[in-house]
């Protein structure tokens, strides 16, 4: 690492957040509506979007900042395992081809703005949408965190904010001014603020990728010189155990393959890809862009090989979210370098701002309507929404600035754990109403209690973290290592399959479904298509 402040590569990454920070106050007078005292258009930009719009919003989900530094991180750490992002990221792609469409046009077709809304209005009962949205909040906060963390690694690289001996506030006040302006525009423009800016964070994201892919390697001797790299180093000293591999052993391919699905399953349950979804001006674009998104699996897999390029170039750091960064600073001339981080602090912008509207949306639609004011006006609502989000922001600040950075990213894997309990609700209820609320709620509890019981058991390897140490753990019954996530969610899965079976038998009260099959594939030009949800829905009757 430069000793100092890298003061080139500061300039340019300063030039480039300005940039997006006037993007991010301009967008408020994009595409403006006539009544802007709405969800609909502070939360979902008036669900206006089109094809390249959307394209881009949803890949600000996709590619963060913690993306870009976390990915290559885990394979400089422990080798292929870590390629796990690039299966799951195709896996996910015809799963959200069967379901989001339906989503779109339920949701438009009554004007859900959260995925609560949907769950309230399909099963009649306001507990199951309560635990669906307090699932999104909770899962939602950590990655929020993790996107300051990817900020505040590039500015650690810079050479911003001095020492460890250094006083706290001057240390983070950089991170408290990217903060701060985030939390303005994302305050003043909503959801259009990262949909404009996400033109920027992805040009230059595909723009430091295709460089480094191609000039590195060549500064490093090409590939053959990269994977001998990291087979040495994976190999370990000699007589000594290995620290990872080019390709995953026979005993980590249960793991492997059980994260890769999971995490294809919970990717598009997280609050914010719903909230991307539902901007989007018709259903045609949602079924466009599940076909064109793959795209950027390409990239991913790119981007994963820099974590050998880290190992080939000889970076070294203890923190190994640095480890990107750091390459980048060594490989690249000052000026690109500072391109470099552009691109990893926007990636992180862009997302942060689309989670903090997505979680402020169900607490506002999902907790403040549905239980403390139900007569709450659409200006009520947007004014709440607007400031949830900012609470959600200085939380999750707080927590980065609090925290030690492992237990952010442990939180995070735990929040996957969450999130993927949430799916045979949404996904089970766009396809049938079979399903009893009751048993779905059942179903949820188990999966969230086993999911985090499991997860606080596991160490970290190094055993330095007793609790939250990872997400992998014997799968009960098959004696193998597998994703906790996944695990929860078959035991999910059949508490809700036994339960319905009872619970129809004996007749239990299954809720008012508001909706009708039609509703499933309707689209924007569609008579009856509604911008506003009902007021009935509010206290949806046979609602608990």
């Amino acid at each position: 690492m430069k000793d100092g402040v890298n003061g080139v590569a500061l300039g340019v990454f300063i030039f480039f957040f300005l940039a997006v920070t006037v993007i991010g106050f301009m967008a408020a007078r994009w595409r403006k509506a006539e009544n802007e005292a709405s969800l609909d258009e502070w939360g979902l930009g008036g669900r206006s979007f089109g094809t390249w719009v959307t394209w881009f919003l949803l890949g600000g989900d996709l590619y963060t900042a913690y993306t870009f530094v976390a990915v290559p991180a885990a394979i400089y750490a422990a080798g292929a395992a870590g390629f796990f992002a690039v299966p799951y990221t195709i896996l996910v792609y015809p799963l959200i081809f069967t379901f989001l469409p339906r989503l779109w046009s339920v949701s438009h077709k009554h004007g859900y703005v959260t995925t609560s809304d949907f769950v309230r209005g399909r099963f009649g009962s306001k507990g199951l949408s309560l635990a669906v949205a307090v699932t999104g909040i909770l899962a939602t906060m950590p990655y929020i965190a993790l996107q300051l963390v990817g900020i505040q690694a590039v500015l650690d690289v810079m050479g911003v904010g001095g020492g460890e001996n250094t006083h706290w506030f001057v240390k983070d006040l950089p991170l408290l001014i990217a903060f701060a302006v985030l939390a303005a525009y994302t305050y003043s423009s909503g959801l259009r603020a990262p949909a404009l800016i996400a033109f920027v964070k992805d040009g230059l994201i595909y723009l430091v990728i295709a460089v480094a892919i191609i000039y590195i390697p060549i500064k490093l001797g090409g590939f053959d010189d990269i994977f001998a790299a990291a087979q040495d180093k994976f190999a370990g000293p000699p007589g000594g155990k290995p620290t990872g591999a080019l390709a995953p052993g026979e005993a980590g391919q249960w793991g492997y393959a059980t994260l890769a699905l999971g995490s294809a399953l919970a990717l598009f349950m997280y609050p914010h890809s719903i909230t991307a979804t539902l901007s989007s001006r018709s259903r045609e674009v949602i079924r466009r862009n599940t076909t064109i998104l793959p795209l950027y699996s390409l990239m991913l897999g790119l981007l994963a090989l820099l974590g050998f390029m880290a190992i080939a170039a000889g970076v070294k750091v203890d923190n190994g979210q640095l480890a990107i960064p750091q390459l980048f600073e060594t490989m690249f001339p000052d000026w690109f370098a500072g391109v470099a981080f552009a691109a990893i602090g926007i990636g992180a912008l862009v997302p942060a701002a689309i989670m903090s509207i997505a979680a402020a949306n169900l607490f506002t639609r999902n907790i403040y309507k549905d239980f403390l004011k139900p007569d709450a006006t659409p200006a009520q609502e947007t004014k709440v929404s607007k400031l949830v989000s900012l609470l959600v922001k200085v939380g999750a600040l707080a927590f980065v600035l609090t925290m030690d950075k492992t237990v952010a990213i442990n939180f995070q894997l735990l929040g996957g754990i969450w999130i993927l309990q949430t799916m045979p609700a949404l996904v089970g209820g766009l396809f049938t109403r079979w399903f009893h609320r009751w048993a779905l709620l059942a179903g949820w509890a188990v999966g969230m209690v086993y999911g985090t019981l499991a997860a606080y058991g596991v160490a970290n390897p190094t055993g330095t973290q007793k609790h939250f140490g990872g997400s992998s753990k014997e799968i009960p019954g098959l004696g193998e290592i597998g994703y906790i996530g996944l695990t929860a969610f078959v035991l999910n899965v059949v508490v809700v399959v036994v339960l319905t079976f009872v619970l129809n038998a004996v007749k239990a009260p299954a809720g008012v479904d508001e909706t009708s099959p039609g509703d499933y594939t309707a689209d924007a030009g569609d008579p009856g298509v509604k911008t506003e949800l009902p007021p009935a829905t509010a206290g949806a009757p046979g609602g608990h």
